[in-house]
């Protein structure tokens, strides 16, 4: 990647931000500081949105931010400034040496062990990550119109818009540390998306889409995601309550990356060394059906996940996380390995890439296909509220969807909850369709669960 290409649009090039960390790195050797780490950024953006084809809403943002963390053998101290003067930078180091002075020791502090961190040409790697989007508020405003416009022209019964949006993103940072890792780059992240009401009165109904990508080229025809969206919103319309049962049950592939989630908090480091997982020694274990894989892929081209280091600059690799239904490995920073007596996998800010796949699908299992397999049940397409306990693993949640009769869809239905048990419904996953969809750095295709609790009316 060209410097020219890096700074495109940014108020600090990346030669600064390099400066910045040495300095920063300098400063905290001279107060004796047994180790420290540096990360300088910035972001810029524009958001901007409409409603009723009317200009609400013009945003610009520029933000910078300078962290710096200090060590005194296993004391930590961590300070922040936005401010990149001289001055600031010495009161910004002094704060964070001082923090670790009176903070107490903690034997799993530290940087990554050098051997952990990715090198120069690892660093260096380039993903394909940034696509700056040069679109003024105009031409971003006529976008969301032109969304917003085609799904109030799809049926007279989508009644109101909440709006349509349209956002672009970029962002670069330069990072170092005094075990010798020095890495940065830049990125972008760009969606347009509108939320709609369909039906009026006691039948008002709400649905949305949105598409989101690194490049801009690459998101979705506004007027396709306004159809969309207005089909969505229509479909839900005349939803019923169903009576309370014990049925299959099939999540939609964009609520479906919601279980992949709850999968990477219950093995990840801090859950973990807390004991406050489900899945606590869960290693080598089975914990999901047998059928099921689960591969984690941090190089894929203008992925949404996608990284060559992680927060700490721990070089990250392609893995198979769950294998045949068996974890293979967790998610672990370099503190909470140290803390369960492991090694970093690389994972200070989370997880890269994720693609849970089933060997039992087949190229022809889109979404009719497994509506076919759920044949009577609970088709989920929306789930409310945050009821997950990850210590017990007890799953309960608001759902809404459609009722399915004879694998097809009968009508949609409203004010549902269904529950169950995550240790369980893991292991009870009956199928994964090949209707895979990407929501941030987590793909999955439907997801088919034997049975859960449902409780209606």
């Amino acid at each position: 990647m060209s410097s020219n290409r890096a700074e495109q649009g940014f108020a600090y090039p990346q030669q600064q931000f390099q400066q910045i960390v040495e300095d920063t790195l300098a400063l905290a050797r001279q107060l004796g500081a047994s180790d420290a780490g540096a990360e300088v950024s910035e972001g810029v953006g524009l958001s901007v949105s409409v409603r009723k084809g009317e200009l609400e809403n013009v945003e610009r943002n520029r933000d910078k931010s300078l962290g710096v963390s200090v060590y005194l053998g296993q004391r930590r101290g961590n300070a922040s400034t936005s401010d990149f003067s001289a001055a600031a930078l010495r009161q910004t180091v002094q704060a964070a040496y001082d923090i670790a002075r009176y903070t107490a020791e903690d034997p799993a502090a530290g940087l990554p062990d050098a051997e952990d961190l990715a090198g120069a040409d690892e660093a260096a790697r380039d993903l394909d990550l940034f696509h700056p989007w040069a679109i003024d508020a105009a031409a971003a405003a006529e976008l969301a119109r032109r969304c917003e416009d085609a799904a109030l022209r799809v049926d007279r019964r989508i009644s109101n818009s909440e709006g349509a949006g349209v956002s672009a993103q970029q962002a670069h940072f330069w990072a170092g540390n005094t075990r010798g890792f020095r890495g940065g780059y830049s990125s972008s992240r760009h969606y347009l998306s509108v939320s709609l009401i369909a039906g009026r009165g006691k039948d008002m109904q709400r649905d949305g889409w949105y598409t989101s990508m690194r490049d801009a080229h690459d998101l979705a025809a506004p007027e396709i995601v306004g159809r969309y969206a207005a089909e969505r919103a229509l479909a839900r319309m005349k939803s019923r309550r169903v009576p309370t049962a014990e049925v299959p049950v099939l999540f939609e592939a964009t609520v479906a990356a919601g279980l992949l989630g709850a999968f990477v908090q219950a093995t990840s480091g801090g859950a973990l060394y807390r004991k406050t997982s489900f899945l606590v020694d869960s290693l080598g274990r089975q914990a999901l059906a047998d059928h099921l894989d689960l591969v984690e892929e941090p190089h894929l081209p203008k992925g949404k996940g996608s990284a060559p280091f992680d927060d700490e600059g721990v070089r990250t690799r392609s893995r198979k996380v769950v294998q045949g239904g068996v974890v293979e490995g967790y998610f672990l920073s370099s503190y909470s390995a140290r803390k369960l007596g492991m090694r970093t996998t690389g994972h200070a800010g989370g997880s890269q890439n994720l693609r849970l796949s089933s060997r039992l699908t087949q190229p022809g299992d889109g979404l009719d296909a497994m509506l076919a397999k759920l044949g009577r049940g609970l088709f989920v397409t929306e789930l409310m509220g945050q009821g997950i306990n990850y210590v017990t693993g007890d799953y309960s949640r608001g759902a809404a969807g459609f009722w399915v009769e004879g694998g097809r869809i009968a009508y949609p239905v409203q004010e549902v909850t269904i529950a169950g048990n995550l240790r369980e419904m893991f292991k009870d996953i009956a199928g994964v369709g090949s209707d895979v969809y990407t929501q941030g750095s987590k793909s999955v295709g439907s997801v088919l669960l034997r049975r859960m609790k449902l409780a209606g009316s």
